[in-house]
């Protein structure tokens, strides 16, 4: 098997030396008339060994899209929102500016907390306005006047030791009152505020509250299953349009090479070769993650029900979760056989609602 895919940062296809775009020509894909792309525009690497720059040069490889029989040599996956579009757009667009506010805002809350920790301490006495003046230089003595107040004041205050358990008591002058200030600010309602940018970026990336914040203390679990289920849609059409046309695409490279050189054969019987029914030959579903399940009980009783009711199937239940029905029924046949040869009981297949029942409506 010579089948083999590089992997190529989108940052390399673009027009060569950088030329304006034109109708055949847009950000490095070259389309025919009808506006399908037959090849790509992919610019070469290149290093300084100093680690300076953008690491890109200044050559362009032009890559076919395919070979001349067809076999596709450049696979370009994204999801075209409107006509003539050549390239995906970045989803954090439309929570940009949400992103670059958020840490502004923490850091800010930041600085404030360390400034609300922060206290002053002063001493109020009672002196009058002429000796204050006297004291701090504008009366008759000038700088001695100071001088020897604090002098005095320093000397009251070293031998006024007072101490109580060994805590040492400040003893002021008399009409002296020792005041302390902090700061009056307080929350100012951050934690709603970055609640709601959060909520902001959640929406704009179709991605549930809860998860994207780690916040569960207001969801319950109607409304956490209701937006994990919005968000599920949305990432199993992603998954559908990004994911899994790039594994077919690759899987059609590997059937066909397989096919090629023997060591794969079509089915006896096949009335239709690989290359004139291609897409029915490589046409296949792809099984990635499971999806979360918030209450395990009731969503298996669910899945039972729809099976039973003939809604559904073991091929879909399954595939909800991130099995292959097929391999989960062969291993459940491995393991009655290895169950039986142990002498161990067969497995019970019990109904859910005898398993565990639910709640009666008294």
């Amino acid at each position: 098997m010579h089948t083999a895919v590089k992997l190529v940062s989108p940052k390399r296809v673009s027009n060569p030396n950088g030329i304006m775009n034109t109708r055949r020509l847009s950000a490095g894909v070259e389309s025919d008339r009808y506006g399908a792309s037959i090849a790509f525009h992919v610019r070469e690497t290149a290093s300084t060994g100093l680690g300076l720059g953008t690491g890109l040069g200044h050559n362009w490889k032009r890559v076919q899209a395919r070979t001349a029989h067809g076999r596709r040599k450049f696979m370009h996956v994204f999801e075209p929102v409107e006509d003539g579009q050549t390239r995906g757009c970045n989803q954090f667009l439309a929570v940009l500016e949400q992103m670059h506010m958020l840490p502004k805002l923490q850091h800010t809350k930041l600085q404030n907390a360390i400034v609300n920790s922060m206290y002053a301490a002063t001493i109020e006495s009672e002196l009058g306005s002429e000796a204050a003046m006297q004291i701090i230089g504008a009366g008759e003595e000038g700088m001695s006047g100071v001088t020897n107040w604090l002098a005095e004041m320093n000397a009251y205050h070293a031998n006024a030791g007072i101490r109580l358990n060994g805590v040492k008591v400040p003893h002021l002058v008399p009409g002296e009152t020792l005041n302390m200030h902090t700061s009056g600010n307080v929350d100012n309602g951050f934690t709603d505020l970055e609640s709601s940018i959060l909520r902001w970026m959640a929406a704009g990336l179709n991605v549930p509250y809860e998860p994207f914040a780690k916040d569960y203390r207001q969801s319950s679990y109607s409304s956490s299953r209701a937006s994990m289920l919005e968000s599920w849609r949305y990432f199993m059409g992603r998954r559908k349009i990004i994911a899994g046309r790039f594994a077919s695409m690759l899987f059609t490279l590997v059937l066909e090479e397989a096919l090629q050189r023997r060591e794969l054969t079509l089915p006896r019987g096949a009335n239709r070769g690989f290359y004139e029914a291609k897409s029915a030959w490589c046409n296949a579903d792809w099984i990635g993650s499971g999806r979360l399940a918030i209450d395990g009980l009731k969503e298996v009783k669910e899945a039972i029900l729809r099976i039973e009711s003939g809604l559904s199937t073991y091929e879909k239940e399954l595939a909800l979760m991130g099995e292959d029905y097929q391999e989960v029924f062969a291993q459940q046949v491995r393991e009655m056989e290895e169950r039986k040869e142990a002498g161990l009981p067969m497995a019970s297949w019990v109904k859910a609602e005898e398993l565990a029942p639910g709640e009666q409506a008294g």
